[in-house]
């Protein structure tokens, strides 16, 4: 798993549909491509003022408002509908470090050479 995607809101984009799928593929929150403004360049959380301030990659504790109110929605949205917790993830983070975390993410979501897409449900052919 590549640790440049892994999201400031802790999604780790190895397990997202966008990026998985061979057409028209997300290149992850991370990467910004001018030409085709999504809503990666409008993500209230890539974009928040305290991450840039402080220069934190991660939101975390660092910040009076951690989780602030859109970090706490979307971590509703994703362990109702994709049973994974971004603000789980980002205590990991923050607890053990990232190359930890990804450790752990590679054990927990790959099975030989399949990636569990946590929006499909369903297992893809790892991305070389």
């Amino acid at each position: 798993m590549n640790l440049s995607l892994i999201a400031p809101c802790g999604m780790n984009c190895n397990l997202c549909y966008a990026y998985l799928r061979e057409k028209n593929s997300c290149p992850g929150c991370r990467k910004y491509d001018n030409d085709k403004p999504d809503s990666r360049t409008r993500c209230f959380i890539k974009n928040c003022k305290t991450l840039k301030d402080k220069n934190l990659k991660y939101c975390s504790n660092k910040c009076e408002k951690y989780p602030c109110q859109k970090l706490t929605h979307l971590d509703k949205r994703y362990k109702t509908k994709y049973t994974m917790s971004m603000i789980d993830n980002l205590e990991s983070i923050n607890k053990d470090g990232i190359r930890r975390f990804i450790k752990n993410e590679e054990q927990k979501w790959i099975k030989g050479d399949k990636i569990f897409c946590v929006h499909k449900q369903k297992y893809f052919d790892i991305m070389n």
